[in-house]
């Protein structure tokens, strides 16, 4: 019997102005996601990820020391008890990224993993941070993450996380597919421009390469008063063989769906062997460059 199951991916804009209050801004973005996991359990959506940092503006347009305010400790911060409650609700897995406070003055970028069932099963801190452009300053926000590449057992089957920046990186990609994610959800907030070519290609090759389907997620529009890019969604599910099973569109709020049958991985694996052909002996040289 085939595993297929039913992913969710949320794409949406902040609306509210950066200069309104951080608590407006927090309150606002995380009603509107209330309703729209309320809508995605309505379509029998069972595991969903929401955008990067997804109850506010990617604030890392700025260096700004108000922002340090969107901070909440996890798993007992306010953002994650609700996504445990509509877990629960919705009998449906939530990846949720969030701006952690792990102590007074450390902060890093991280997703939370909720099961079916409301458990807070674990999360991961965002490994590589971009801060060499204007409007991309991480890591005036974050510590580098600390987690590794763990993939949790939910209910649905075996996910990994890596988040926006991570995707240019095939090591941890890599690393998922070893510890046995079955999908890869990539939480994203990128702009149009230099990194929107690559947008349908590196996400989709680290499928291909590590036979695991990936949702990969990206906001909409324009965020003001910064503009330093449009936001242009297109969030999308692929297979392990490279085929997208949906895109969504460039410009419009939405729920992208699809349905996966993780039964695939076995199928493919077993036609390609590059799990079997790896040559982790002869690696040894990316460590030491």
């Amino acid at each position: 019997m085939s595993r297929v199951i039913k992913g969710g991916l949320i794409q949406v804009n902040c609306a509210e102005d950066a200069s309104a209050p951080v608590k407006k801004i927090k309150k606002a973005m995380i009603d509107k996601h209330v309703a729209l996991i309320e809508q995605a359990a309505s379509q029998g959506v069972e595991v969903l990820c929401l955008q990067e940092l997804f109850y506010g503006h990617y604030f890392p347009a700025e260096q700004e020391k108000k922002w340090y305010d969107f901070a909440e400790p996890v798993p007992d911060g306010p953002t994650t008890v609700l996504m445990q409650e509509l877990a629960a609700k919705h009998k449906m897995v939530i990846v949720v990224p969030i701006y952690e406070e792990a102590m007074a003055g450390v902060y890093y970028n991280t997703a939370s993993v909720i099961d079916a069932g409301g458990e807070f099963l674990g999360f991961y801190r965002k490994a590589h941070l971009p801060h060499c452009h204007p409007g991309f300053w991480e890591k005036f926000y974050f510590r580098p993450g600390n987690t590794g590449y763990p993939v949790f057992e939910t209910k649905v089957g075996k996910i990994g996380v890596y988040i926006c920046y991570d995707r240019h990186f095939p090591e941890g990609a890599r690393i998922l597919g070893i510890n046995g994610a079955e999908i890869v959800f990539n939480p994203s907030a990128t702009v149009a421009g230099l990194s929107e070519y690559l947008w349908k290609i590196e996400q989709v090759a680290h499928a291909v390469a590590n036979q695991y389907f990936v949702g990969a997620i990206n906001r909409v529009g324009w965020e003001e008063p910064w503009r330093t890019g449009e936001f242009y969604g297109q969030s999308y599910f692929c297979d392990p063989r490279g085929k997208m099973l949906a895109v969504g569109a460039r410009d419009k709020e939405e729920i992208i769906t699809a349905e996966m049958d993780l039964d695939m991985i076995k199928e493919v694996r077993n036609t390609w062997q590059f799990f079997r052909d790896r040559r982790p002996e002869s690696y040894d040289e990316i460590i030491d460059l």
